[in-house]
C-alpha cells in the first residue's frame, strides 16, 4: 500500500512535507513495509480513514500507535495518509475537484509537520485527527482560508433561523478555518476565498445547499478590539461575523498556541515583538482570559 522509496519521496513533496523530514520518512518506510504487524496496523488505519469517503461526518478519530517509540511513532500517520491518498484522489476526481485545489488542500499535511517542529523542535504529525477531514473529502483549501463541509448544530440553527434563514439542525454549513504559514489575513484575501468557496461548493457539491459560514476561533474573541486598531486584519475579519454564542470557559492556551507556537509557554515570558503578541501576552499578564468566539455570516 506504500509506494517504494523513489516514488514515496515524490509523493511526500507533493504533500508539502518539509524537505528535512523526507529522507527519514523514506528510510523508515522500509520497516513499515517489512514488518507484518506494522503493515496490518497501517492497513487497518487506512480502512478506518477512508470509510465513508466524501460524506459529512463528525468523525475525526484514528487508531493510536502505542508502539514503537521515537520517530516512527511520531511519523506513522504520514504513512497512513500516503496510503490513503489514492482513495482521496479518486473522490476528488469523481467530484471534478481541480488538481491545484486538491494539491493545496492535501499539502496541509506538510504544514502540520512544520507546526509540530515549531512546537517541539523535531519532526512529527502535530494533529493527525485534523487531517482526517482533508483526506476524507470534507475540507478544502480555497485561497487564504479552508472550508470544511459540516452540519448546523441545534443552537446554531436557532440563531440562523431567528436571523431569517431557512435552516434546520443537520443542514449543511461551511466551517471556516485559518491555516498557519499562509501570509496575512487581509480583507482582499478573505474576499477572494469566499468568492472561490461560493463557486466551488455550488459546482462540486451541488446537492448540498450551503447558506452560512460558521467559525469557532479565538480570533473572534471581541476583547481583541480593545488592543488592536480598527484597521487591522483580525478586527476586520471579526467584523464579518454575527455572534452565535459566547463562551464562559477560558481558552487561554489557544492564542498562546497559535501566536507563539507553544501553548505551554510561561505567560510572564511571552514576547512582545508584534501588536498581536503584545495584545495576547499583556492581557494574560494583567489577569485576563481569552475565549473562543463563535460567529456566522450568510454565504
Amino acid at each position: 500500500m506504500l509506494p517504494e522509496a523513489d516514488e514515496l519521496a515524490e509523493v511526500l513533496l507533493d504533500l508539502g512535507v518539509p524537505h528535512e523530514d523526507i529522507d527519514e520518512l523514506v528510510r523508515m518506510s522500509r520497516r513499515v513495509r517489512d514488518d507484518p504487524e506494522l503493515r496490518r496496523f497501517l492497513e487497518h488505519s487506512v480502512a478506518e480513514l477512508v470509510a465513508g469517503m466524501g460524506k459529512i461526518s463528525d468523525r475525526d478519530d484514528l487508531p493510536e500507535l502505542d508502539w514503537p517509540t521515537g520517530a516512527l511513532q511520531r511519523f506513522f500517520m504520514v504513512y497512513v495518509f500516503v496510503a490513503a491518498l489514492p482513495h482521496t484522489r479518486a473522490h476528488h476526481q469523481e467530484r471534478g475537484i481541480p488538481a491545484d485545489v486538491s494539491r493545496r488542500t492535501l499539502a496541509d499535511l506538510g504544514r502540520n509537520i512544520a507546526v509540530h517542529r515549531r512546537r517541539h523542535g523535531r519532526g512529527g504529525v502535530q494533529a493527525p485527527w485534523w487531517l482526517t477531514h482533508h483526506f476524507r473529502g470534507e475540507l478544502y483549501q480555497l485561497g487564504r482560508l479552508q472550508f470544511e463541509r459540516s452540519r448546523v448544530g441545534r443552537p446554531t440553527a436557532h440563531v440562523l433561523t431567528a436571523a431569517g434563514l431557512d435552516v434546520e439542525p443537520g443542514d449543511p454549513c461551511l466551517n471556516v478555518h485559518i491555516p498557519d504559514f499562509l501570509g496575512p489575513l487581509s480583507p482582499a484575501a478573505c474576499d477572494r476565498s469566499l468568492a472561490l468557496a461560493r463557486e466551488f461548493f455550488a459546482l462540486h457539491y451541488p446537492e448540498e445547499r450551503y447558506q452560512a459560514v460558521v467559525c469557532h476561533s479565538w480570533l473572534l474573541d471581541p476583547q481583541l478590539k480593545q488592543y488592536l486598531p480598527a484597521h487591522t486584519n483580525i478586527v476586520r475579519f471579526q467584523e464579518r461575523f454575527r455572534v452565535i454564542r459566547e463562551d464562559s470557559e477560558p481558552s487561554d492556551t489557544e492564542p498562546v498556541q497559535y501566536v507563539f507556537g507553544d501553548p505551554e509557554l510561561p505567560v510572564p515570558d511571552l514576547p512582545r515583538r508584534t501588536t498581536v503578541e503584545r495584545a495576547v501576552g499583556d492581557h494574560l499578564r494583567a489577569g485576563g482570559h481569552w475565549y473562543i468566539g463563535h460567529g456566522w455570516f450568510p454565504l
